[in-house]
């Protein structure tokens, strides 16, 4: 069986990415998954932000020994994903992305956080606040606040710069929800094209949010291009 590790979004956790665990160990993968430092109820570290998750990333693969695994990432796990290739090559083997955002800049990262403020999102979508609670633990508003702190950073200094991508060494998966609002086709195609070994694919009929991605059809996309 081939090992496949799996990076949750931001401020997502591990449990989003059960159907697609489940779907990919029914085509005999064996699926790993943890959650980010200050996700999912696990305590802040230090420092936080993509290369700190990236360290975090190496850790849990060498406590598994894991022997370059694939590693899937949605959202923020591809830009982690992507960053740990670039960054410890003889880490991860092939890549697998779905709905990163790779264009960043002062202005898009200004966007991004509008829709990270804990108050606004209390007093308009309590719904929403209550999941987050419940799905990080009580600092639910400290994750907001450190992630549109990270997002501000990547605006000003992106952790991934376009001459880096064509020294990705790695098999690459790049993939875009039909309906993403969130990250343009323009900027997947820019990172596609500038990888020096990638393939791309579409999800069809689907969101940014995992919660609208078809676990089997990502399973079998996914399947597909391990076993090439």
């Amino acid at each position: 069986m081939k090992d496949i590790v799996l990076l949750h979004g931001a401020i997502g956790a591990t449990d989003q990415l059960e159907p697609l665990a489940a779907a990919l160990e029914h085509k005999q993968f064996r699926a790993h998954r943890f959650s980010f430092s200050g996700h999912g109820h696990e305590p802040f570290r230090e420092h936080f932000g993509i290369e700190q998750f990236a360290n975090e990333l190496e850790q849990f693969i060498r406590k598994h020994g894991l022997e370059k695994p694939a590693i899937f990432g949605y959202s923020m796990g591809g830009y982690v994903a992507l960053y740990a290739a670039k960054t410890k090559p003889q880490l991860p083997g092939t890549v697998i992305s779905l709905g990163t955002k790779f264009a960043w800049s002062p202005e898009i990262a200004a966007k991004e956080i509008k829709m990270l403020d804990a108050g606004t999102i209390l007093e308009k979508v309590p719904k929403f606040a209550e999941a987050l609670k419940a799905r990080h633990g009580a600092e639910w508003q400290t994750l907001l606040r450190r992630t549109a702190e990270m997002m501000t950073s990547l605006g000003e200094a992106p952790a991934l710069k376009d001459g880096d991508f064509p020294l990705i060494e790695q098999n690459v998966l790049i993939g875009l929800a039909d309906h993403d609002t969130m990250v343009s086709l323009d900027e997947t195609l820019h990172v596609f094209k500038a990888l020096k070994q990638a393939d791309l694919y579409m999800l069809p009929r689907t969101k940014h949010p995992i919660e609208t991605v078809n676990p089997q059809l990502l399973a079998e996309i996914i399947a597909t291009c391990l076993n090439r």
